[in-house]
């Protein structure tokens, strides 16, 4: 089993996401253990808006310098390293009702026409199947359904139909909620993601 370690958090020790993100990895790689990790922190090594060249490259144009060059190559790597994995753990705080800009940026390397996704004349055809995905959210309010403030939900609902889009249906959040409401209710909500995250199976 190869498991994909995804962080954008900006905070880091302080980071909730993180915190969740790396409870979920060491839950699974208890009971996988020979599972292999491969891991990216997008806010230590960002990798940057997506551009006109890098974009061009994912359509097969020759990047024309060595900056595009070498941006395709880490591209390229990126999108393998997400098809070799077949769990990927994403810790995914919410920022301003949707995500950090450093994980928008890394799924802007996955989303490929003709090789994550497919326009065929049925709609569009996901083309990594069989995956899971597990995000590690984090909220300083509350978001959930039934909550007032619900339809400000542009984190989770973003990467449930991002993922979807991919073909990707397993997709499980282990949420924690309320983070900024007072100190008991931060210690609450982390409390309780992390009794779920001891839930999760192989």
């Amino acid at each position: 089993m190869k498991l994909l370690h995804v962080d954008a958090s900006i905070l880091g020790d302080h980071s909730t996401s993180r915190q969740l993100s790396a409870a979920i990895i060491k839950r699974l790689t208890t009971v996988n253990p020979a599972a292999e990790v491969i891991r990216y922190d997008l806010a230590a090594e960002p990798i940057g808006h997506l551009t006109g060249a890098e974009f061009h490259a994912f359509r097969g144009m020759e990047p024309q310098d060595q900056a595009a060059k070498e941006n395709a190559t880490r591209n390229a790597m990126a999108l393998d390293d997400f098809f070799a994995a077949n769990v990927i753990v994403i810790g995914a705080p919410m920022y301003n009702f949707s995500l950090p800009s450093q994980l928008k940026a890394w799924l802007d390397r996955l989303a490929v026409a003709g090789k994550t996704f497919r326009y065929t004349s049925a709609g569009v055809e996901g083309l990594t199947k069989g995956k899971r995905v597990i995000v590690a959210s984090s909220r300083g309010g509350f978001y959930g359904v039934g909550q007032p403030a619900a339809v400000l939900d542009h984190q989770e609902t973003y990467l449930k139909g991002f993922f979807g889009f991919l073909g990707i249906t397993d997709i499980t959040f282990i949420r924690a909620e309320g983070l900024a409401v007072s100190p008991e209710s931060q210690k609450i909500a982390v409390a309780a993601a992390v009794a779920e995250v001891e839930k999760l199976a192989a």
